[in-house]
């Protein structure tokens, strides 16, 4: 059966995902693709050490072949069920199977093959990589006699060369059909056992709790001396830098121990999300909150409340849903196919939050325009601003991730891929820096807070009154008229 392996390779780098760097194979049942069976073991960017620390480790690999199988093998003179091993770069893809007559490329060497590449009819065809002759790796295991199960022994592959490499174990003998694996293999860089496309996001979390906590020096330095004045909006400012910076160092802890033990415990994963949409969709409803003029032009959202707070609820199940299909259990470098229905409904939701925060903006703006409340409507043109080269800002980049993962379905650029991850944390902390910049606490605070004494800014609509006296001569004698002139 004629295979295309370009197209075998994306399939299965789509779907694969493991539990941990330490990747663990339980049972795990071989796939019938082209004229082979094959089992995916992992995807991974590995830096090159020439100490002997970066390899991939085989332990305790066993494999499972039916009773009718050993009994099939066992009555033939020399075949008793091969297995392989092969461990190749991303860039030698192209050196594993290969096409008789311009046909489409099968993994395992068929006759016609065996003519003309000189291969071994019923094994794994591969062809030396350019740049190292020795690669890609092959591991031959059999199985013995009529026995059901046969253990991999214990083997090293040393890694020498920098690049995204990946693991698969074949069988091109059609009797071993339903053959499964168990063990595990581990994956180890020079620094740890974290993915080279995760590695430098260890770091990358770590700079962020330091901007944070600067952050929150800064916004609390300002609390405290400002207490008093302290406006409700700016309350809950504070509840959103304390949940960022607990989640970049929920983030870094749970990346150090991935990087020290090579497991993902998926119960740490799923906390350290969940702190993560807690975060992400208090900033929404925080920011929704203000462009409907929250704490300026009313004191509460009236009827609005119970909306905003189903969107919220409902904003929260969506990402969370997401990010455990995007982070829990995934270690391997090459992305994993997230499913649609979970990706369109968080990004509908951001799309209509986006709607209807700027034309909450919109008529917010006009609102503050005729009242002439000239502080609160340069604070808010500051926000929109903002909020605006923010949304231009994602738009564009969520183009260049569609375009940066279309032109890389193999992660041959696993070295950069961790700035696609990285940028959003970035332009969310840049945008809250902006926000509690406009809404410090200071002595002015209450200035820009919603009186009902006094409906709006004083300083721009109150009625100013000035007293006139006004003299007059009646029957000779002089009467003193106080007049009130009122203008704006």
């Amino acid at each position: 059966m004629d295979f295309n392996l370009k197209s075998f390779l994306l399939i299965f780098f789509i779907f694969f995902v493991v539990d941990g760097s330490v990747h663990v194979y339980d049972r795990e049942a071989f796939k019938e693709v082209g004229n082979a069976y094959i089992l995916s073991g992992g995807s991974e960017g590995i830096v090159s050490s020439h100490s002997r620390s970066s390899f991939i480790r085989f332990d305790n690999i066993t494999f499972s072949r039916s009773k009718e199988a050993a009994e099939q093998h066992s009555s033939m003179e020399h075949s008793t069920g091969l297995i392989q091993a092969i461990i190749f770069e991303a860039a030698d893809r192209n050196n594993i199977g290969g096409s008789a007559y311009g046909g489409q490329k099968s993994i395992c060497c068929t006759p016609d093959l065996a003519k003309l590449e000189s291969c071994k009819q019923g094994e794994v065809l591969k062809r030396p990589s350019s740049v190292d002759f020795n690669w890609p790796v092959l591991i031959d295991i059999q199985f013995s006699g009529n026995l059901l199960s046969t253990l991999m022994e214990p083997k090293e592959v040393y890694i020498t060369k920098t690049g995204m490499y990946n693991l698969f174990f074949i069988s091109c003998d059609p009797m071993l059909k339903g053959l499964v694996m168990s063990g595990k293999t581990l994956w180890k860089n020079p620094s740890g056992y974290l993915p080279g496309r995760m590695a430098p996001l260890m770091s990358f979390y770590l700079l962020m709790i330091l901007a944070y906590m600067l952050l929150g020096c800064i916004w609390f330095s300002q609390y405290v001396k400002y207490w008093r004045d302290i406006l409700q909006l700016q309350n809950y400012l504070s509840l959103v830098v304390v949940l960022g910076f607990f989640e970049m160092t929920l983030w870094y802890f749970e990346y150090l121990n991935f990087n020290d033990t090579g497991m993902r415990p998926i119960g740490i994963t799923t906390w350290v999300v969940t702190v993560g949409a807690i975060r992400k969709t208090i900033s929404r409803i925080l920011i929704l909150s203000v462009s409907m003029g929250y704490g300026v032009l009313r004191p509460t959202l009236g009827g609005l409340t119970s909306k905003v707070l189903l969107l919220g609820a409902t904003y929260f199940l969506a990402t969370e849903m997401l990010s455990i299909a995007e982070n829990v259990g995934t270690i391997d470098d090459v992305s994993g196919k997230t499913m649609l229905f979970l990706v369109l409904p968080d990004a509908f939701l951001d799309a209509f939050l986006i709607l209807w925060i700027f034309t909450s903006l919109s008529q917010t703006l006009e609102k503050l325009q005729f009242k002439r409340s000239i502080a609160k409507l340069e604070i808010y043109r500051k926000f929109t601003n903002a909020l605006a080269v923010c949304v231009i800002a994602s738009v564009a980049w969520i183009g260049y991730e569609i375009y940066f993962k279309a032109t890389d379905p193999f992660g041959e650029q696993w070295q950069s891929a961790w700035i696609i991850t990285a940028f959003w944390d970035i332009l969310t902390f840049a945008l809250l820096c902006v926000i509690c910049f406009l809404w410090a606490p200071s002595q002015s605070s209450q200035r820009y807070a919603y009186s009902e004494d006094k409906g709006e800014d004083s300083e721009d609509e109150e009625a100013h009154s000035s007293i006139v006296l006004v003299s007059t001569e009646r029957n000779g004698s002089t009467i003193n008229v106080v007049e009130e002139d009122k203008r704006e």
